[in-house]
């Protein structure tokens, strides 16, 4: 939101109050609070008639310290609130005669006392600062708004706010922290997440659920500003350095990812949304893939296994689905999880909406009636988690489909929230528009995880602050073009520095056109991210319906993915207990490479593969290599880094291409995501032929529990490999130098010359 008219200016209709001096300050070995009036106070009368702001700093761990901006503190605090930690930990505090110190780990933040200004280091760099006039409270109104702007520096570039589908850089954009079902073609998004990370070292999270407005260099071109309504404004600044250590630390206080079940990485199969399908449909479609020898892990039935008009009511559409505990218990019998479509919405025609409204389980307009409209469902009410008894009752239709034999949920919608209305609990619906796609999720993630435990997932459309706690999340509706495709991956990285290590997207695009370049194309893509999932609106997804081609791209890439498991669940695994993304931009796995800075038509699959899908009809790859020697694990074509490749790929084949110096574990098994990843691994060992180096790789059981250990080293002219609790494996050695690979199979300690 912007106050100003140019920088000289302030715009018709708002008066800008800033902090001028500190007065006075209160210091505790925890926190320090600070009087800053909107003047400097030379004789007593200066202290009458004037406002002033109170900042408060304390940390809620090292290297994070979290300030407090407060007009009128006299407010009735309403919740939600964010699931941050409440920690506080004990400041280091230097009271000087020009400023203030305060410390955290590494994290410093000093106050000018003469002129109020805020400067932030890491390790006594300059990190970034609020300068005079920089916090505010501003009057107007429309209301009055708490404001604070941040310096941004020559070359910093700001990431993250959520799944944004604009430049994957923010500078230059106006971002709104609201929850909206926009598609990914537009600023709209429907994961909104008030925290960003600088590529100068740190990240800075705006505790506040409800509506946060950055203006990222744009009302001020070297000034990054957020404003919320209200006399008071919450943030933290995370002390880095790299993207990777900021991510942990938000992730410390706001919630880890829950590891996802290790079969939920497989292929993922839909019904599509307004195709026609029936019993007979998901069975030719499952027995399809069975007979082209395509591995399927889940199926999903979208909207229309329940009644037209009717959703939700959690009833199997009979006339389509006649016996539907028969059908799931053979469906399962094939080795199949079942996910099912859920949203938070009962429209008018369900039959549960008479025993919703009686009981008082909607959210209610302001005269006590059951708000409703008829987007999307015909009289559709929204369900209150706010209140017990409504959670209890919704999850109790959940649980009687898991019952039935459904493994997982689709949780869609939980966007359009309306905020002219009460909740049972006194909520804010301000704050509850963005905070209820957190409760939603979390209902019924832990309902997931009390049935089944440990094998709890979720496929989720909206999500704030705090909701990678659910996984996974996918990310809505896009069109069946290249463009889109693109605009997909800018979303899905954005979403990977905004806290988040779960992503998926709909392969072939959401809506109608896909064609088999496409479909093609996208698959390399989906079955290179962390989910993958075939969905459409209008077409079907499954490969024949395309040509036979696209049934031989979903079958090598399928089982490509399935042989990575060792490999992938083990970064899942490492996402789960440190927050780290599996997929990464470029900038955050290279940071010192300024040409990553602004890649988002590629990332790290983890910390040793780069993918660069295809974004266009004639099969052009184009993708830039930072520093080192690089090797195609699909061709075994050798590259040398920092510079930039164009290059012509049928569709069997694309950028997927390996750094030096890694290992990568493969396993045997391509026709299941869950297996012993232990069992006759496949070690792949690329480079290893520059300076002395040691590589240690971890393997997990299907479960997350460490149960081996691989480690190649090279010293001089060798290079050992030592292994824990493997009987067998084999090893590949990609010397990455051209033509010569050279294969050994051995047993312990065996030394690879």
């Amino acid at each position: 939101m912007k106050f100003t008219d140019g920088i000289w200016l302030v715009k018709e209709g708002y008066t800008i109050h800033t902090p001028k001096e500190i007065f006075d300050y209160k210091m505790k070995a925890d926190s320090i609070e600070v009087f800053a009036p909107f003047k400097k106070i030379v004789t007593r009368g200066d202290t009458l008639n004037l406002g002033m702001i109170t900042t408060s700093i304390e940390a809620p761990q090292k290297d994070i310290l979290k300030i407090t901006l407060t007009h009128h503190d006299g407010e009735k605090k309403k919740g939600p609130e964010f699931p941050v930690t409440k920690n506080k930990v004990a400041l280091q505090t230097t009271d000087e005669e020009e400023k203030i110190i305060i410390q955290s780990g590494n994290l410093k933040a000093e106050l000018h006392k003469k002129e109020y200004q805020i400067s932030f280091f890491g390790d006594d760099r300059l990190l970034t600062s609020s300068d005079i006039g920089g916090a505010g409270y501003v009057e107007s109104n429309e209301g009055a708004f708490m404001r604070e702007r941040l310096n941004l520096s020559v070359g910093e570039n700001i990431y993250g706010l959520g799944e944004r589908f604009t430049n994957f850089v923010k500078n230059g954009q106006t971002v709104d922290i609201w929850n909206k079902d926009g598609g990914t073609s537009s600023d709209q998004s429907y994961k909104n997440v008030p925290f960003f990370i600088s590529n100068k070292g740190y990240g800075v999270f705006v505790n506040h659920p409800e509506r946060v407005s950055f203006e990222i260099g744009t009302e001020h071109v070297s000034k990054n500003q957020f404003s919320v309504a209200g006399e008071t404004l919450e943030y933290y600044i995370i002390y880095g350095p790299t993207m990777a250590n900021i991510i942990q630390k938000y992730t410390d206080i706001m919630g880890k990812p829950a590891l996802p079940p290790a079969w939920s990485f497989g292929l993922w199969l839909s019904t599509s949304f307004c195709t026609d399908y029936d019993e007979e449909t998901v069975n030719r479609f499952i027995d399809g893939m069975g007979e082209r020898d395509i591995p399927l892990e889940v199926f999903h039935f979208d909207c229309f296994w329940m009644k037209d008009f009717e959703w939700c009511n959690f009833e199997w559409d009979k006339r389509v689905f006649p016996n539907p505990e028969a059908m799931l218990k053979r469906l399962k019998e094939k080795g199949l999880k079942i996910c099912v479509w859920i949203n938070p919405y009962i429209a008018q025609k369900s039959p549960l909406f008479l025993e919703g409204k009686e009981n008082g389980y909607f959210i209610k307009r302001h005269d006590g009636s059951v708000w409703q409209w008829d987007l999307w469902q015909g009289g559709q009410a929204v369900v209150d988690f706010t209140n017990p008894d409504a959670k209890a009752w919704y999850l109790s239709k959940l649980e009687a489909l898991m019952d039935m034999g459904v493994d997982a949920f689709k949780t869609d919608f939980g966007e359009r929230i309306p905020t002219d209305v009460i909740y049972f609990d006194g909520s804010d619906p301000e704050k509850m528009h963005n905070y209820y796609a957190y409760q939603y999720n979390e209902a019924v993630y832990e309902l997931l995880e009390r049935k089944k435990p440990g094998e709890a997932v979720v496929f989720a459309r909206a999500a704030t602050a705090g909701s990678q706690k659910f996984p996974v999340h996918w990310g809505g509706d896009c069109l069946s073009t290249y463009e889109s495709m693109a605009e997909s991956l800018r979303g899905g990285l954005s979403f990977m520095l905004s806290g988040f290590s779960f992503w998926s997207h709909d392969i072939g695009g959401f809506e109608e056109g896909a064609t088999p370049d496409i479909y093609k194309r996208w698959t390399q893509f989906g079955l290179l991210s962390s989910h993958s999932r075939y969905h459409g609106n209008v077409e079907y997804r499954v490969p024949w319906v395309f040509d036979d081609e696209a049934t031989e791209v979903t079958r090598k890439f399928t089982k490509l993915k399935l042989r990575l498991m060792p490999y992938l669940y083990a970064h899942a695994v490492s996402a789960h207990q440190t927050g780290v993304p599996m997929m990464r931009p470029m900038v955050m796995s290279f940071p010192e490479d300024l040409t990553a800075g602004s890649l988002d038509r590629q990332y790290m699959l983890g910390d040793s593969l780069l993918v660069a899908p295809i974004f266009n009809p004639v099969g052009r790859g184009e993708f830039y290599l930072p520093e080192g020697k690089w090797t195609n694990i699909l061709t075994e074509k050798t590259y040398e880094g920092e510079k930039w490749y164009s290059e012509i790929h049928d569709y069997m084949s694309f950028p997927l291409l390996a750094k030096e110096n890694s290992v990568i574990v493969m396993g045997t098994e391509d026709e299941h995501a869950e297996y012993d990843y232990a069992a006759n691994p496949e070690i792949h060992v690329y480079g290893f032929l520059g300076e002395d180096i040691s590589v240690a790789k971890d393997i997990y059981s299907k479960t997350g529990e460490k149960v081996a250990y691989i480690k190649v080293s090279k010293e001089g002219e060798k290079v050992s490999l030592e292994v824990e609790n493997i009987e067998n494996y084999s090893v590949v050695w990609h010397k990455q130098v051209s033509d010569e690979i050279e294969r050994f199979e051995g047993t312990k300690n065996l030394r690879l010359q």
